[in-house]
């Protein structure tokens, strides 16, 4: 098998996926990297910028200007880090789990109605390869 072709297709079909989901949502709706920190947050808890940055493999200022936006919408909130206080650490606000929980369950309704048409069979099979995706994701 071409790796180089399979990487090609996996990227197309991938975004693809993301691309639509994407369209489910309003315009100006949270950015997908906004997300993807709100997310982290809910599922580890408070932390601080420098280390989102790390997480999401982003630089600093990219985690900043995300932050910042998210901190405007009041779906974050900042306070000073007890043991530094040079540091904030960063939590996400009820309002903030709302609206996550808003757009999941969108996206999650959406990919169920589209899954539905498929056959059991083909459901298993996008099932089987879920643990595979997920290695490549840790992987990139």
């Amino acid at each position: 098998m071409d790796t180089v072709a399979l990487a090609a297709a996996l990227r197309l079909t991938m975004g693809r996926t993301v691309r639509r989901l994407r369209q489910a949502h309003a315009v100006g709706d949270v950015t997908l990297s906004g997300v993807s920190v709100l997310a982290r947050l809910a599922r580890t808890g408070p932390d601080s910028p420098g280390s989102l940055a790390d997480s999401e493999q982003v630089r600093p200022q990219a985690m900043a200007s995300t932050l910042a936006g998210l901190e405007q919408r009041g779906l974050v909130s900042r306070t000073p880090d007890t043991a530094d206080g040079r540091r904030a650490i960063v939590s996400i606000t009820d309002e903030g789990r709302t609206m996550l929980e808003q757009r999941r369950s969108e996206s999650v309704g959406r990919l169920a109605r589209a899954l539905d048409e498929f056959t059991p069979q083909e459901r298993q099979a996008l099932q089987d390869v879920l643990p595979l995706l997920d290695r490549l994701a840790e992987r990139l």
